[in-house]
C-alpha cells in the first residue's frame, strides 16, 4: 500500500533565519574588515517600494568609506555580536530546532584574498556556533550573504574575476574542515538569483563602471559562482560525506497576466531565466537549453571550460533552499512584472499568497526531487509598542496562512524538512536599510537611525509560534 503524509514529519525543523551584516555590527572590531554591506548609506528620504542602494560605481564605494556622517545601518545592526546568547535564549524559549544565519566574510577574511584567515573571526562562531548546539538549535549556515568583501569588489571587479573562484572555496575550506563536526547543513550563496538592478552588486559584487558588455559580464560572473558552488560541494564531500549543502533561490514567483498565449509564454520564458536557470544549473548539472537560446538571441558570451561543465555535472547540491514574500504577475506587453490585483499587498508593495507559496513547493518538487528547506518567509510590517506589548495579530494571520499552505505541500508529497522564517528578531532590512520594517517574534528597540535601548521585547507572535513548534504545526 501507498504511504502518505499526514502532516509535518518527525523531527521537521522550525525556526527563523537572519543574516550577519543585518544583524551583528561591531562592522569593524576584532580584525574585521569593510564588505559590500557597509557602505549601504540608510537616505533621508526613499520610496518603500524601490530597494535602497546596492548599485554602486567604485568611486563611490571610496566615498562611503570615508565617509563619518552617514548612518550605516548595517554597520550597527541589532548588536547581534555581542547580544547572540541572549537572543538564543530567546530562541531556544520559543523551542526552535533549527536557525539560519551566515558567517561575515570579512570577519574570516578581511581583504577576501589572504592566505590565512583571521583567527578572531574564527573564534567568534567557534563560540556562536558553540552556543547553538547548547541550546539545541540545529545550526544552518549560509557561506556567503551579501558579505563580500569590499577589496575583491574593487580590485577583482567581484565574481566577474576567475580568481574569485578559488577565493571562495578558500573561503569554504576553512569553514567546512572547522565546523564539520558541528554544521550538517549549508546554504553556498545566498539567493543566487537575485540580478535585475540591485543583484548585480548584491550577490555579484559587481560595480556600475568598467565593464564594455554588462549582460556576458554579469552571466560570466554567475557562471564563476556555479563553478565554485561545485568546486565547493565536491571539497565538502570529501570532508565530510554527512554534510548536506544547499542552493538558494529567491522566489520570485510569477503568473501570467491573463490566459492570452502571449501572457502565459511570456511568463514561462521570465521564470525560467529568473529562477529555474540556477536552480537547473545547480541541481541537474548543466546549462538547459532555454538558457543556451536565451544568451545567443542576445548575444551574450560565457566562457566555460569543458572541466567546468564537468565538474558542474558531477557535484550538484544536496537540496534546494529558497525564500518566499509574494508573487507578482507578468504581462506580454510590459517591460516588468507588476502586482496582482486579487492579492492585498503591504506599504513595500509585496503581495500576501499562501497559495502561491504551496504552489511554488509543488512547482519545485516536480521538477527536482530533491529535498527543501524554507530559508525565508515572512511579513515586514510598522509595529507599535503599546504599554510595553507588541500585538502583532498581522504577522501572526500571514505566516499561520503560509504554514498551512506547507503543510498542505507536504500532504501533496512534497519532503520539506525545515522551515526557518524572516526573521526571528527585528533586524535592519535588506531592501531599505529599515529598523522599522520588522519581521520578528522579538521586537528590539532601535529606530533607523540606531536610537534605543536595543531592549528585546517579546511579541505576541513569540507565544503563537512557540505553540506552532510544541505542537509540530498541527495547531495554528
Amino acid at each position: 500500500m501507498w504511504k502518505t503524509a499526514t502532516g509535518f514529519p518527525k523531527g521537521f525543523l522550525w525556526g527563523g533565519a537572519i543574516a550577519a551584516n543585518q544583524a551583528e555590527g561591531a562592522w569593524n572590531i576584532d580584525g574585521k574588515g569593510p564588505s559590500m554591506a557597509d557602505i549601504e548609506i540608510l537616505p533621508e528620504h526613499y520610496d518603500r517600494k524601490h530597494v535602497v542602494g546596492f548599485t554602486h560605481t567604485a568611486q563611490q564605494i571610496e566615498e562611503a568609506l570615508q565617509d563619518k556622517d552617514g548612518y550605516y545601518p548595517r554597520r550597527h545592526g541589532i548588536d547581534f555580536y555581542h547580544t547572540y546568547k541572549e537572543d538564543l535564549a530567546l530562541m531556544k524559549e520559543m523551542g526552535f530546532s533549527c536557525f539560519r544565519t551566515s558567517f561575515n566574510w570579512t570577519r574570516i577574511f578581511p581583504n577576501g584574498d589572504e592566505d590565512l584567515p583571521n583567527e578572531e573571526g574564527l573564534r567568534y562562531y567557534d563560540a556562536l556556533l558553540d552556543e547553538m548546539l547548547k541550546n539545541g538549535i540545529e545550526p544552518v549556515m549560509t557561506v556567503s550573504h551579501y558579505e563580500m568583501p569590499v577589496h575583491l569588489i574593487t580590485k577583482y571587479k567581484g565574481w566577474y574575476a576567475p580568481e574569485m573562484i578559488d577565493f571562495f572555496v578558500r573561503f569554504c575550506e576553512i569553514l567546512f574542515k572547522r565546523y564539520h563536526k558541528k554544521v550538517k547543513y549549508w546554504i553556498l550563496l545566498n539567493q543566487i538569483n537575485s540580478l535585475g538592478g540591485w543583484g548585480e552588486f548584491a550577490s555579484l559584487g559587481m560595480v556600475e563602471d568598467g565593464y564594455e558588455d554588462w549582460e556576458s559580464a554579469k552571466y560570466q560572473a554567475t557562471h564563476h559562482q556555479f563553478v565554485a558552488c561545485a568546486k565547493a560541494t565536491k571539497l565538502a564531500h570529501e570532508i565530510d560525506a554527512g554534510m548536506q549543502i544547499g542552493m538558494m533561490l529567491g522566489d520570485d514567483a510569477l503568473y501570467p497576466a491573463t490566459c492570452r498565449p502571449e501572457d502565459v509564454f511570456a511568463n514561462t520564458q521570465r521564470m525560467q531565466m529568473s529562477i529555474y536557470f540556477y536552480s537547473d544549473v545547480l541541481l541537474r548539472g548543466e546549462y538547459p537549453g532555454y538558457a543556451l537560446r536565451y544568451f545567443k538571441d542576445h548575444q551574450i558570451q560565457i566562457h566555460a571550460k569543458e572541466e567546468e561543465l564537468k565538474l558542474l555535472k558531477e557535484h550538484p547540491a544536496d537540496f534546494l533552499s529558497f525564500s518566499y514574500y509574494f508573487t507578482r504577475i507578468v504581462d506580454a506587453s510590459q517591460p516588468q512584472p507588476k502586482e496582482n490585483p486579487y492579492l492585498e499587498t503591504s506599504i513595500w508593495g509585496w503581495a500576501t499568497d499562501p497559495l502561491g507559496f504551496r504552489n511554488s513547493l509543488n512547482q519545485y518538487w516536480d521538477r527536482y526531487h530533491v529535498p527543501i528547506f524554507i530559508a525565508e518567509n515572512g511579513l515586514g510590517a510598522i509595529d507599535t509598542v503599546i504599554d510595553g506589548h507588541i500585538h502583532d495579530e498581522y504577522r501572526i494571520a500571514y505566516l499561520r496562512e503560509h504554514i498551512k499552505a506547507m503543510r498542505e505541500a507536504i500532504l501533496d508529497g512534497v519532503q520539506v524538512f525545515g522551515y526557518a522564517s524572516w526573521g526571528p528578531i527585528d533586524i535592519v532590512s535588506c531592501s531599505q536599510g529599515e529598523m522599522s520594517k520588522r519581521y520578528g517574534y522579538i521586537y528590539v528597540d532601535r529606530d533607523d537611525r540606531g536610537n534605543g535601548s536595543n531592549a528585546r521585547i517579546r511579541k505576541d507572535s513569540f507565544t503563537w509560534y512557540q505553540h506552532v513548534i510544541q505542537t509540530n504545526g498541527e495547531e495554528l
